[in-house]
């Protein structure tokens, strides 16, 4: 019950901080490394049409970003945008949550609700981490996209819907289909169109624009200076393989200009492995032996006491150290935790 009601409460908060990060984030796909031009180049070609589009990268890499501008460019930009993370519904209210349902269909439906396909109507229906849907509501997912119709949980009455799919998911979905995990006709319906979304590390070009727009918008929200970058905190970015991708680097920097007490962000301060990333100048190391340690028994201290706080729940470690779950199982393995 409480579970219902804080899934039910939550949803309009949800809905509006994804609208609200729409416009500050979407300048993050701006770059100049030929990996990015080639994706906006696509994404352009694809905003005009209203096929099904199949946004496939890993996580953290900005799949949702690719698909709100996919929406922004394209003839339906004035109607709505609704995003929902299909792994973050418990498997018993995704039908309730994207078809809606009738007031006392079940325990805890106080009141009518339509569900995210009425709500995106004339608009666009983003279904991130898709692979996450139970099989059984993939048939009904399925049939909603067939008939272009929803029928409410405890309705018998159809109600037509006029609704754009974009998905994502870092998993490899053609994968799952040969495991028998998804359903083939699904993956044939949402697959029209596969969009790849290049990790970071395959952009590195882009690495110091991205840092840059990202501090402009952290000096703008906290109404503080720009913080600058040091040469040797750039070039150690600009080596991470950022396991994370631009999550990770948001994350770091959000960080960094949180904590550091100088007008410039030093090496110091990103908590970077750098024995792994950072292999200085050819005039003199980046940094000493004893200042790696340091930092990596900083790294650790702070990796046990969230894992500590959250009884090992390595995903809620995560969420308590702003990290994504993949940046996080990377650095317990580089630190021996795991």
């Amino acid at each position: 019950m409480d579970e219902i009601a804080t899934v039910m409460n939550s949803r309009q908060t949800v809905l509006l901080a994804d609208a609200a990060r729409a416009s500050s984030h979407s300048n993050l796909l701006t770059g100049e490394s030929s990996a990015l031009a080639g994706l906006n180049r696509q994404i352009a070609k694809l905003a005009s049409s209203l096929a099904a589009v199949y946004i496939n990268g890993e996580s953290g890499s900005g799949k949702e970003r690719v698909a709100r501008l996919i929406h922004q460019l394209g003839p339906r930009a004035r109607q709505p945008f609704i995003a929902l993370n299909c792994g973050a519904i418990p498997a018993d209210l995704v039908e309730s949550e994207l078809f809606g349902h009738c007031k006392g269909s079940f325990s805890g439906a106080l009141a009518d609700y339509p569900g995210l396909f009425q709500a995106a109507n004339g608009g666009t229906l983003f279904l991130d981490e898709i692979a996450e849907l139970p099989l059984a509501m993939q048939v009904k997912l399925l049939r909603a996209l067939q008939e272009k119709s929803v029928r409410p949980v405890g309705s018998h009455t159809e109600r037509a819907v006029d609704v754009r799919i974009l998905c994502a998911t870092h998993q490899d979905l053609k994968v799952l289909v040969e495991r028998g995990q998804f359903r083939q006709d699904l993956y044939y319906r949402l697959n029209v169109i596969q969009l790849q979304v290049p990790a970071l590390r395959e952009r590195r070009g882009d690495i110091a624009l991205l840092a840059r727009q990202i501090l402009q918008r952290l000096a703008a929200g906290s109404g503080q200076p720009v913080l600058e970058l040091h040469p040797q905190a750039l070039q150690a970015l600009e080596q991470y393989d950022f396991p994370g991708n631009v999550r990770e680097l948001e994350n770091l920097l959000e960080r960094a200009h949180t904590l550091c007490e100088g007008p410039r962000i030093e090496l110091a301060d990103l908590h970077l492995p750098i024995t792994e990333t950072v292999r200085g100048s050819s005039e003199q190391p980046m940094a000493t032996y004893d200042l790696v340690q340091h930092l990596l028994q900083v790294e650790r201290h702070l990796l046990l006491q969230a894992l500590e706080k959250t009884r090992w729940n390595r995903t809620a470690a995560a969420q308590r150290l702003g990290l994504s779950f993949r940046s996080m199982r990377y650095r317990m393995k580089k630190l021996g935790l795991e």
